[in-house]
């Protein structure tokens, strides 16, 4: 910006004096008498041209306005692909939040986090994803006004984050649920989980808070509507809510993996006599000593019930890595391209619009809003209960819902006593 106006200021400097030289040299020859018409001419096409505004061309004028002309058909087909994953997205979200809020089984302090993780989603299906679907559908130009475009920025953020922030904090309690199964529970109280709630929904708030109060303007115009492309503050912001929620994401992935495969070596079948211990109670005569028998086949029942614990608290550590594991993989490839582009894009393009093509950054801006209609089903897809809920909703079975939980659940502690080597 300070290159054009100062270049326009020599420009037309240059062209004052270009002016009054040419002016003086006509008078002179008016007065001498010799007219050359041609030479007229040219001095009138030179004091009659316009300035230009910049000596170079402004990266304004040749990418921040990009449009993409849809046909009838991509526009029919795009838009009820956009709209597709709005709906499930909202149907997904809100099948949480009631499923939570109204089964009893379900109202526990650790699930008020998946609420949490729910509304978050939820936000971004109703508060963002259709301005972005309209504003895709009409070739990329937006048309809500400079005012909504800041508080849709700030909406974005703060919904995508608190997503992101919320699927963090899950990790950290899913890890020590299982690292300290004594301890942690008592802690995890319904106080607890709120002002853990709190917490991150302040910090994604203030990841829109800069953009408001002067650090970082927005690209913001009559035809584009961009965050803000300072490099302080993308920095900032993609690190606060990408880069460092993942790194904890997989550093408690690590841990809880390792803590399965800990509990792996710990609890192999390693009570029963090995068969060079078998021959060594057969007698001479070949006949098997009663009291050695007697004494195995104890040690042997000891080891079963001590190991249905164990089998058990193996089960669900191994059910906790590959819970997480899948979350973790489907955040990562949902959220990183989107991220990776949003952090080069200042760097490369300059912080006054972007460079980038228009169906690149839609493209992974769309996938990372997938990660809020998945999360739903990765949920109910591990957890047995919330499936049973999400099947009575579905097909309006309203009444008992409790009672049928309570009885598959006991059912399934039957079930588990009889054969504790089958856990979902």
């Amino acid at each position: 910006m300070v290159i054009d106006i100062n270049s326009s200021h020599i420009f037309s400097n240059i062209r004052s004096l270009i002016i009054e030289d040419f002016r003086d040299l006509t008078t002179s020859i008016m007065i001498s008498g010799s007219f050359n018409p041609p030479l007229l001419k040219i001095i009138q096409d030179v004091t009659t041209s316009p300035v230009p505004t910049s000596l170079f061309p402004s990266e304004n004028n040749t990418r921040c306005g990009e449009k993409i002309d849809y046909g009838h058909f991509e526009k029919l087909v795009i838009g009820a692909m956009l709209s597709l994953i709005t709906l499930l997205t909202i149907a997904g979200n809100c099948l949480v939040v009631i499923s939570v809020c109204f089964v009893k089984k379900l109202r526990q302090p650790s699930n008020y986090l998946i609420v949490s993780l729910a509304l978050a989603d939820l936000s971004v299906a109703i508060a963002v994803m259709p301005f972005v679907s309209v504003t895709d559908l009409i070739g990329g130009e937006w048309i809500f006004g400079q005012v909504f475009c800041n508080v849709f920025i700030a909406m974005d953020v703060m919904c995508c984050t608190a997503s992101i922030m919320t699927l963090c904090v899950i990790s950290v309690d899913r890890y020590l649920g299982i690292t300290r199964p004594l301890t942690y529970p008592v802690r995890q109280n319904g106080k607890c989980m709120a002002k853990m709630i709190l917490c991150v929904w302040l910090l994604s708030a203030s990841i829109t808070l800069p953009p408001l109060f002067g650090w970082a303007q927005n690209v913001n115009d009559d035809k584009v509507c961009l965050i803000s492309q300072d490099f302080g503050y993308t920095i900032y912001s993609t690190a606060v809510a990408f880069y460092i929620p993942m790194s904890v994401m997989l550093f408690m992935y690590y841990r809880i993996y390792k803590a399965a495969k800990r509990s792996a070596e710990k609890h192999k079948f390693s009570g029963f006599p090995r068969p060079e211990e078998s021959e060594g109670m057969i007698s001479a005569n070949g006949v098997i000593k009663p009291h050695k028998e007697s004494e195995e086949c104890s040690n042997l029942a000891k080891f079963l019930r001590n190991d249905r614990k164990n089998i058990s608290i193996f089960k669900r550590e191994q059910k906790a890595a590959t819970t997480l594991g899948i979350i973790v993989g489907a955040f990562t490839v949902c959220w990183l391209p989107f991220f990776i582009l949003s952090t080069a894009r200042p760097f490369i393009c300059g912080t006054e619009c972007s460079c980038i093509p228009l169906w690149m950054e839609r493209t992974f801006l769309w996938l990372g809003y997938a990660n809020s209609l998945i999360n739903p089903f990765i949920y109910a897809f591990f957890n047995r209960d919330l499936r049973t809920t999400y099947r009575n909703l579905l097909q309006c079975r309203y009444r008992n819902i409790n009672r049928k939980l309570s009885a598959a659940g006991m059912h399934e502690a039957l079930r588990l006593a009889e054969r504790p080597d089958h856990i979902l």
